[in-house]
């Protein structure tokens, strides 16, 4: 890649690919969450009722695969990471930095493990006996989304985008 772009044009497009699934897998885990957690009876009404409204169902395959795409990006991207801009956050005193972003790798991965219950009560949605399960496992996949979310985005503004 020496000769068609830059490093860090490399990166920056890496990382802009990573930014592009994380926030589609944002969307449909919210957009399902909102769905399970305050159902609406009908899809009229205003727009938060019409966006509660949706089959939430079919969100569980984008879901999936979305969380996979976005963790082997952000895996890739890691290697970068890791050499220019861990090692200089290090030696100006941001652990704290640091150590959210060793938080967020154990999240997604936490996440990542999640993902087969998560099929599995998504693909199975007709039966009542999963419902707690379905809902529980969502809420909290979208809980950890978002959190996965705020904290590379304020990391990326900690350094800096592209230094």
């Amino acid at each position: 890649m020496s000769g068609l772009i830059s490093s860090n044009a490399f990166w920056t497009i890496w990382l802009f690919v990573h930014l592009i699934l994380a926030l589609g897998l944002l969307g449909a885990l919210t957009h399902q969450a909102m769905a399970v957690a305050l159902p609406a009876r009908k899809a009229t009404g205003g727009i938060i009722t019409r966006y509660r409204a949706v089959p939430a169902a079919g969100y569980a395959t984008a879901v999936c695969v979305l969380w996979v795409l976005t963790f082997l990006v952000g895996s890739f991207i890691y290697t970068s990471y890791r050499i220019n801009i861990r090692i200089p956050l290090e030696q100006e005193h941001y652990f704290k930095t640091g150590g959210f972003f060793d938080f967020k790798e154990h999240v997604a991965t936490l996440g990542l493990v999640l993902l087969p219950a998560y099929w599995f009560f998504w693909k199975n949605a007709e039966n009542p006996e999963y419902d707690n399960a379905r809902k529980g496992v969502t809420l909290v996949l979208a809980v950890m989304c978002w959190f996965l979310f705020i904290v590379g985005h304020v990391l990326n503004n900690t350094r800096g985008f592209g230094s």
